[in-house]
């Protein structure tokens, strides 16, 4: 156990130091990850949305796939398989891109703003648990999306070819693709600094299978505290980045963070929501990357789903901005309550029914061979 623990916190100490690096190197300060707003750049960039100052193809989210679908493959453990529930996973990871937007940065960016002194994390971070905690008593009353079922392998190399048709476009710049020139999508490390991060980054999270919410998951539900060492290592080292490599950036406070906002109600329940689409998901932004990656067709609908959401919140002004959250990214978040808690009801109630009717199956079947 202490071994385990030893080799989950040095995973996610390495994870939080390259964060910190990124960022040194040019990645925007409080994002050197996050892959909610990598993914929105990368939809900004495909021309998917138009706000002109987040537009990039981020090479980190193509090293995420790669790094994982390399590895995956070396230790025979790349499967393609799906089928579980696509359709609801598309719309969770959309409600969960919502949640993200109006709180400004994924679990993870979440965790690296924390361990930049941004105190208006740490009401997201209160936000997350919550919402996890939320999606646990769907768990525990019977919420599942179904079991995955093997696929044809053409299905499990859709993401990974994504991904480096990703980079042929990053690298040839067509002049269809749209790139931010302040802002946001402007500032960038060097693109094979970024793609060699993200390789790093993508195999460690594969091997290790460490994941935010699966972290809080099983610290509340099981009192598995694995992962979320894991979690403690990407803040700790992260911290210790930041005061060594961007000591100017450094700033505990409220106010003032870069990409922030104050409005501690929507950083809160943007928070929420995404933590209870996580869990119903079964994993976060960055887990959900990985697992598309090393085949699972349901990631990668998925991730289709963050972007979807990524676009739809900057055409319709859905996403917050450092002055705070519009009323239509309010509106969102309440609308994604509806829509989210409603698909866990519903789906705890079909379950119900078919275990229902299994039992009467059985039961019958047990009187007729009597």
């Amino acid at each position: 156990m202490k071994q385990g623990k030893g080799k989950i916190i040095v995973a996610g100490g390495i994870i939080g130091f390259i964060s910190a690096l990124l960022v040194k190197l040019g990645n925007p300060v409080n994002m050197g990850i996050c892959v909610a707003c990598f993914l929105r750049d990368i939809a900004g960039g495909l021309g998917l949305h138009g706000a002109g100052n987040v537009q990039y193809i981020r090479p980190e989210i193509s090293g995420f796939i790669l790094g994982s679908f390399i590895i995956a493959k070396m230790k025979g453990e790349f499967k393609a398989r799906g089928g579980s529930s696509p359709l609801l996973r598309f719309v969770l990871g959309f409600f969960l891109m919502i949640g993200a937007l109006v709180f400004l940065g994924c679990p993870l960016r979440m965790i690296l703003r924390l361990a930049n002194g941004d105190l208006n994390a740490v009401v997201g971070l209160i936000g997350y648990v919550f919402g996890i905690f939320i999606g646990i008593q769907f768990i525990k009353r019977g919420f599942s999306l179904g079991r995955s079922v093997s696929q044809p392998e053409s299905n499990g190399y859709i993401m990974p070819v994504f991904a480096v048709g990703l980079l042929v476009l990053l690298f040839l710049k067509p002049a269809f693709l749209l790139f931010s020139e302040n802002g946001p999508g402007a500032l960038k490390a060097p693109a094979l600094v970024s793609l060699t991060a993200g390789l790093i980054i993508g195999i460690i999270l594969q091997r290790t299978r460490l994941c935010t919410a699966g972290g809080f998951r099983d610290a509340i539900l099981i009192k598995d505290f694995y992962f979320l060492w894991g979690l403690i290592g990407i803040f700790v080292f992260a911290l210790i980045g930041n005061l060594a490599l961007n000591p100017e950036s450094f700033k505990i406070g409220f106010t003032g963070q870069p990409i922030a906002h104050t409005d501690f109600l929507w950083n809160f329940l943007g928070m929420v929501l995404a933590g209870i689409t996580s869990a119903l998901l079964g994993g976060c932004p960055l887990r959900q990357t990985i697992l598309a990656g090393e085949g699972d067709a349901d990631a990668v609908i998925t991730v289709l789903g963050l972007m979807a959401g990524a676009a739809f919140a900057h055409n319709f002004g859905l996403a917050a901005s450092p002055s705070g959250v519009g009323i239509n990214g309010k509106i969102a978040v309440i609308i994604g309550f509806v829509v989210v808690l409603g698909i866990g009801y519903n789906v705890i109630q079909y379950n119900k029914r078919i275990r229902s009717r299994k039992e009467d199956l059985n039961t019958k079947g047990g009187e007729i061979h009597a």
